[in-house]
């Protein structure tokens, strides 16, 4: 089973203030919602001010967007300081945990559509996503690290408010496709940002590149048949 990815943490989450948080470009969206809180006024007045659904979600946003900033340091600094094959562990395990949230989501597609077509397609791409973390965890292995099946901090929280959303509304498949579409756009980022840092190299490297064409090509494909839903 799938865990988590949580960054090991120093300091406290107050040292960091909304100009950082808001500044940052790992976890934008989220980022910049807890960033407004911030910015409306004292913590106290706004725990004043704010709902208790208020409190619970501006919560998990913070921890959201702390833990993506503290793992985006991180793992920076690691890919500065390394080289040769540690930088390629540590490129290929942030890649993994982007790939593994892909499988995660598709899994929950599966499970919610009642459109065979879309079914039987989303089931293709739970076992192309499968495909994608075995071939990069064997490159890990043979690199000397550990093979990697946890998801992202941001991806669990995702889900887990895509749960309750369709707890609340129901699920539909338009709100599938769309989360399916939403989740391919941080695999493909995730791909752009592993072959930018020019750690990969030679069969890695190809094989990272050829996954990205076939993120893409699915981004499109979901892209077209949101077209036919409208």
């Amino acid at each position: 089973m799938s865990t988590s990815h949580q960054p090991t943490r120093s300091g406290s989450a107050s040292s960091y203030n909304s100009a950082s948080l808001g500044s940052s470009n790992a976890d934008g969206s989220l980022l910049g919602q807890a960033s407004k809180w911030l910015n409306k006024g004292s913590v106290g007045d706004m725990l004043g001010r704010m709902t208790t659904t208020q409190k619970v979600v501006g919560g998990a946003l913070l921890a959201v967007g702390v833990s993506a900033l503290l793992r985006g340091n991180k793992s920076k600094a690691s890919k500065a300081s390394g080289a040769g094959s540690d930088a390629q562990v540590d490129t290929l395990n942030e890649l993994l945990y982007f790939v593994n949230d892909r499988i995660e989501g598709y899994q929950r597609a599966v499970e919610e559509s009642q459109d065979p077509q879309n079914t039987g397609y989303y089931k293709q791409l739970v076992s192309q996503s499968q495909q994608f973390a075995n071939e990069l965890n064997g490159f890990l292995r043979q690199q000397g690290g550990s093979r990697q099946d946890s998801t992202t901090v941001k991806g669990k929280f995702y889900r887990a408010w895509m749960d309750t959303k369709a707890a609340i509304t129901g699920a539909d498949e338009k709100a599938i496709l769309g989360s399916n579409i939403y989740g391919e756009e941080w695999a493909i980022k995730a791909y752009e940002d592993a072959l930018s840092d020019n750690t990969l190299r030679g069969p890695v490297r190809q094989a990272v590149e050829r996954q990205y064409q076939h993120s893409k090509q699915t981004y499109n494909r979901l892209k077209g048949m949101e077209g036919k839903q409208e």
